[in-house]
């Protein structure tokens, strides 16, 4: 049902090929995430949002019915990062899953719900 996806990019082979562009992609979803969530609003400079991390990446089973729509690969990811809650006037651990799909158009994401965050398994 799960599979560990490699968290460097140093893997070569179809594997590899299979995986191409996720990392990028986690890095635009932590771009977003800066410019989105309440913890990263501060404006301060030690009220930033920092040390993001991904925390578990895991492969999921791809369907015979995704497959008919084109997509090769689904990963679901969890990220974690420090940001300050502003209502609390404190710093906040933050963090967010995310699954991930590649298609034929390339990657796209959708939320998922929380996992468990040392192997991405659902909860």
């Amino acid at each position: 049902m799960l599979a560990a996806c490699s968290q460097s990019g140093s893997s070569s082979g179809p594997a590899a090929d299979k995986f191409a562009g996720l990392d990028n992609e986690i890095l635009s979803w932590r771009k977003q995430i800066i410019a989105a969530d309440p913890l990263c609003k501060g404006t301060a400079e030690d009220q930033k949002c920092q040390t993001f991390e991904v925390a578990c990446k895991a492969e999921r089973t791809v369907t015979a019915e995704d497959q008919a729509k084109g997509i090769t690969a689904r990963v679901v990811t969890a990220i974690t990062w420090n940001g300050f809650d502003p209502k609390l006037k404190q710093a906040q651990a933050g963090s967010r899953t995310s699954e991930f799909a590649k298609g034929p158009s390339g990657w796209t994401r959708a939320d998922h719900a929380p996992v468990n965050m040392s192997s991405c398994a659902d909860l």
